[in-house]
């Protein structure tokens, strides 16, 4: 993984260990918006990114792929794979600009009738399967490849589709997760939403008034268990569980009752044969956004009643890194079973008055942690909810 804490798994362990937040505002973007609006950016430029990469710079390659790449890199080297030919291996990516962080850059040029010139060329990489295809090009993906874009969910759903790809039998490997660089277009439609907040952000707050976006790129190497086994892979824990529900209430808005969210928690237990009580954790989707806060946390208090599970969000840390942020935060759940840990949820003093429930405030060490649901829900409700569980073997 890399994001704005770290450019790879360790870096990120450390700063959420010491809770150091990403935030800040952007190096990068060509935007009125620089000193103005909090972003989470990964601090580096593109030449930097592709060394990180491991490849050279060369036309094409946008931020996203290149933010892609360099997590990529990352989660084969740690699961021993040194060329993904050596075992039929699937590829499921996640985005929702792709190339838009380029060819924004481009956008009056194109829409001027008077202007001429070679700016055109950009426009092949503003697909989000652009980043896609040039990642798998550079690894060497041959299999099952696809893209998948739906929204702030999309890295959830791509693990979702490996997942299945594996229970079905199609592959025995799948390499899922996501990609996503921060843009204009994005931070201007989020701002244009008016749910974009000039100070850090603040989930689960009675005071928050809106996100903060982030980039960052993540990847989780699934495999069946009896590959992994034959493959004597080092096995980090168990994905149980799963669900979309996909509840249409609203293009942008999540339903006030929490009613996609419940549906998505309450299935994905159901598949991971956890019950209530088992979960530790609840890594939430909060993005401080003031409906999709109460939204989630109502869905919780009607799943969980009174018992509701030590929860917090990690966006406080990462900013909201849409496409890319299931993949981030399953891996962040990974972490807490692996190292027992419970992440704080930065930036909160006081309560919401439409809940009972408030979110762990300081890290928490020595925790027993063996099942923990991670949220990640979407523009048009489309909500994913995962169940990753400590590995018994």
């Amino acid at each position: 993984m890399i994001t704005a804490i770290g450019d790879n798994v360790a870096e990120n362990l450390e700063q959420l260990r010491q809770q150091r937040s990403g935030l800040g505002y952007t190096s990068y973007i060509d935007t009125i918006y620089k000193q103005v609006l909090p972003v989470a950016e990964v601090k580096h430029p593109n030449d930097a990114l592709a060394a990180l990469a491991g490849i050279a710079l060369r036309e094409g390659y946008t931020r996203t792929t290149l933010l892609g790449l360099t997590a990529m890199r990352e989660a084969l080297q740690q699961a021993g794979i040194t060329d993904v030919q050596t075992a039929p291996t699937g590829f499921i990516n996640a985005s929702t600009v792709g190339g838009m962080c380029d060819t924004e850059k481009v956008y009056f040029d194109i829409v001027d009738p008077a202007k001429e010139g070679t700016f055109l060329q950009y426009i092949d990489t503003l697909d989000c399967a652009d980043c896609t295809q040039r990642i798998a090009d550079t690894v060497g993906f041959s299999e099952h490849i696809a893209t998948i874009s739906t929204a702030c969910s999309s890295s959830a759903n791509a693990l979702m589709f490996g997942a299945r790809m594996i229970k079905q039998g199609f592959l025995p490997r799948m390499v899922c997760g996501g990609t996503e660089a921060l843009t204009r277009f994005t931070l201007n439609g989020f701002n244009s939403l008016k749910n974009v907040d000039k100070q850090f952000c603040r989930p689960f707050d009675q005071q928050r008034t809106g996100l903060n976006l982030g980039e960052g790129a993540a990847y989780l190497v699934l495999e069946s268990e009896s590959f992994a086994k034959a493959n004597n892979s080092r096995i980090l824990a168990e994905f149980t569980g799963y669900c979309n529900a996909n509840e249409a209430f609203h293009p942008t808005s999540p339903s006030p009752e929490g009613d996609g969210a419940y549906e998505a928690m309450k299935a994905a237990l159901a598949m991971s044969g956890r019950t209530l009580k088992d979960v530790d954790y609840i890594n939430v989707h909060g993005t401080a956004t003031l409906n999709n806060d109460v939204s989630e946390g109502k869905a919780l208090e009607r799943l969980f009643g009174n018992d509701v599970p030590l929860f917090s969000s990690t966006k406080p840390f990462t900013g909201h890194t849409l496409a890319a942020a299931g993949a981030i935060e399953a891996i962040y759940a990974v972490l807490a079973i692996q190292q027992g840990l419970i992440f704080p949820n930065l930036n909160f003093t006081e309560k919401m008055e439409e809940l009972n429930i408030t979110p762990v405030t300081a890290l928490m060490e020595g925790v027993s942690v063996n099942n923990v649901i991670s949220n990640s829900f979407g523009f048009g409700g489309n909500n994913a909810s995962l169940v990753i569980s400590k590995y018994e073997g």
